[in-house]
């Protein structure tokens, strides 16, 4: 199967740009659709504004979105792709909290600046492969930064922990519906927890790295969890692998 790509994107310059990117990243690109505007991009997803995008036979593996599009922002079609089996990447020229923030609330899976280098952009990218967020250089920098100074997960979004809390026994874990898994998912488990990348993953068990992909992050969402480590931590002592 090979990926399909949509580059949500008003500017005709930044778009081809993009397009040249997505394309000197992976070798097994299918198609890129473009969309100047958040009615078009809704178009060819199949969906109406404020609605919600369902996944189709031949859905789009990649969409990458502009924040600030002449029709509306584009966090309001990160929000309509919230059940889209897709990887989200934002592209934006804004690093600044007031955008970054609310574009992870609202699903992004990785966040790029268009100001970056044209090989800077396709090595962050390619990161999607081996099962790690595209970030811009800056954007990681400004995260690390957000987290050692103890602003929070979200500044000004959520509240501040208390600063002298007592420290309790951890909760016991609830059991987990080891059916929940789907059989292709706890083999994806099994070797996520083996260390194995997407890449190699994928090569193991004969289907594309997008599909591994998917599954990861339905693995994810059903355990609960946000990285590889925990998935592995929490399906060991559940005894799902």
């Amino acid at each position: 199967m090979a990926v399909k790509v949509l580059i949500l994107e008003d500017n005709p310059v930044a778009r081809g740009f993009l397009c040249r990117v997505v394309r000197e990243s992976f070798s097994d690109i299918s198609s890129i659709a473009e969309a100047g505007d958040l009615e078009a991009a809704r178009r060819l997803l199949g969906h109406r504004a404020g609605g919600r995008a369902a996944a189709c036979d031949d859905p789009y593996q990649l969409i990458m979105v502009d924040l600030e599009l002449p029709d509306g922002s584009g966090l309001e079609l990160l929000t309509e792709l919230a059940n889209y089996p897709a990887t989200r990447i934002v592209t934006t020229l804004y690093s600044d909290d007031e955008h970054l923030f609310p574009a992870l609330q609202c699903g992004a899976d990785g966040y790029l600046l268009k100001e970056d280098r044209f090989e800077v952009l396709v090595e962050e990218l390619q990161k999607i492969v081996r099962g790690q967020p595209p970030l811009s250089p800056a954007i990681a920098r400004r995260l690390l930064t957000h987290f050692r100074t103890g602003d929070g997960l979200m500044s000004g979004h959520a509240p501040a922990a208390p600063a002298a809390a007592p420290v309790s026994a951890p909760a016991p874990l609830a059991p987990l519906d080891h059916e929940r898994l789907t059989p292709r998912e706890s083999e994806v488990l099994t070797y996520l927890s083996k260390g194995f990348t997407i890449k190699e993953i994928a090569a193991l068990m004969g289907i594309k790295w997008f599909t591994v992909n998917d599954h990861i992050k339905s693995i994810y969402k059903k355990l609960n969890v946000s990285s590889r480590a925990e998935a592995a931590v929490l399906a060991s002592k559940q005894g799902l692998v």
